[in-house]
Formats: C-alpha cells, sequence, structure tokens
C-alpha cells in the first residue's frame, strides 16, 4: 500500500514544527527535543528540503532552519517530490517500466489506467494539502473525510 518513508514523515513534522514557530529559526536539536525522531536523520532531511527551496538554513550559534515560504506555500506534494519523488502504486510504475515500455502485461494489463486514475487523484491531494492545513489539524485532529471533502 501507498505508505510515505521515514525520511518524508520526518520531513513533514519537522515543516509543520517549522510553520509553528511563525517564521523563526528552530535548531535540528529543538525539534528532535520536541519530537522522538532521530537528530541525524532529520538534519539530512533539512539538508535535502534546503536544496529543493523548501526551507533556509541559518548559520551560527542561534543558526537552524526556515521556511523558505509560507506554511500555505508549501504542500505534503512538494515535500513528497523533493524527497521521495513522485508516488507509484505498482510495481511497474514504481520502476518506471511504463514509460519504457518494457512490461511483459502493458499491452493488456486491465489495472493501469484506474490505477494511474487513483494515482493521479493521490497525487492531486497531496499537492492541495498544505502545511497550514497539517498545522491546523495537528490540534483539531479530524478524520481524512474532512480533508477529501474539499475536492
Amino acid at each position: 500500500m501507498l505508505q510515505l518513508t521515514k525520511r518524508t514523515e520526518y520531513g513533514l513534522i519537522a515543516l509543520t514544527h517549522l510553520a509553528q514557530a511563525e517564521g523563526s529559526v528552530c535548531s535540528v536539536r529543538e525539534i528532535c527535543e520536541r519530537y522522538p525522531v532521530p537528530k541525524r536523520l532529520v538534519a539530512e532531511v533539512l539538508k535535502d528540503l534546503c536544496h529543493a527551496g523548501l526551507v533556509t538554513s541559518h548559520r551560527g550559534m542561534n543558526g537552524g532552519y526556515a521556511l523558505a515560504r509560507t506554511p500555505d506555500g508549501i504542500s505534503i506534494g512538494d515535500v513528497v517530490g523533493a524527497l521521495e519523488g513522485h508516488p507509484s502504486l505498482t510495481s511497474c510504475a514504481s520502476l518506471g517500466l511504463y514509460v519504457a515500455h518494457s512490461c511483459d502485461v502493458e499491452s493488456v494489463c486491465p489495472i493501469r489506467n484506474p490505477i494511474e486514475a487513483l494515482r493521479l487523484e493521490i497525487w492531486r491531494l497531496m499537492k492541495r494539502t498544505t502545511l497550514r492545513d497539517l498545522q491546523a489539524r495537528s490540534t483539531a485532529r479530524p478524520g481524512a473525510e474532512s480533508i477529501l471533502a474539499r475536492s
């Protein structure tokens, strides 16, 4: 089933923390003291998110990271894309066999188009759901149906 990697989960946790910090610079240590996540992995993820232009890095004694855009301007899709690439739901899609036209079942596959439609809808939902949405829902804890209702 579709599952985010730990890197993406930790990245979303760190970004939601930065969103709650209202533009302040937060260190990896501060994030990891608040949430039980591995410091080294969070540091690596934040470096990757910095290279993707989603956070900015600040050096020095009071250094750390801050969001490069507003929480409304960063989607889950931006984070997933930066850390994992576009999601796939089938093994041939994740291996790029659709593009390479080397899937043995491609010409008669009964699931390719319906599954691709599902993948696109999941991707659209990820692109529509922002850090602000995560931030707002972290205290309210509504079910996923409230996010889906916005479509």
